[in-house]
């Protein structure tokens, strides 16, 4: 059985509030991920994600030199503990509606992000279907 802290990603990518969205983006394609966590001074301020950028900025038709990730980023963020099973990460996901989870450990500090990405790249088979539910693909 596998541990959220034997999949996740590691490396947590760190942007302030005040950073533009075309910088961001910028940042994103260059590290090949979908994801930065975004910090106000020292405290998180919430999770940005590609998605975000297209919803919140792009199709509202934001200046993405002039608009700001804390602006749009989602503040309301769901952690999961790096001892909890992969399994427990899937259904927290299912039961969110959601497709990334902040990994915390046994004192709250982010120590990794989990995806669905990282669930389905797990090496003992799958632990979602193509529609994202638990079990067999089929």
């Amino acid at each position: 059985m596998y541990r959220v802290s034997d999949v996740m990603t590691k490396q947590v990518l760190y942007l302030p509030a005040e950073t533009a969205l075309d910088e961001a983006a910028r940042v994103m394609k260059e590290s090949d991920i979908g994801d930065v966590v975004v910090t106000d001074g020292a405290t998180l301020a919430g999770m940005l994600t590609d998605r975000d950028i297209v919803v919140r900025a792009v199709a509202e038709r934001a200046d993405p030199a002039t608009t700001t990730i804390g602006s749009i980023v989602t503040r309301e963020v769901v952690m999961i503990d790096q001892h909890a099973t992969a399994s427990e990460a899937a259904a927290l996901m299912r039961e969110r509606n959601i497709r990334r989870v902040l990994v915390c450990d046994s004192e709250r500090k982010l120590v990794g992000i989990i995806s669905l990405g990282d669930l389905a790249m797990r090496k003992e088979g799958p632990l979602l279907n193509a529609s994202g539910r638990g079990g067999a693909p089929y």
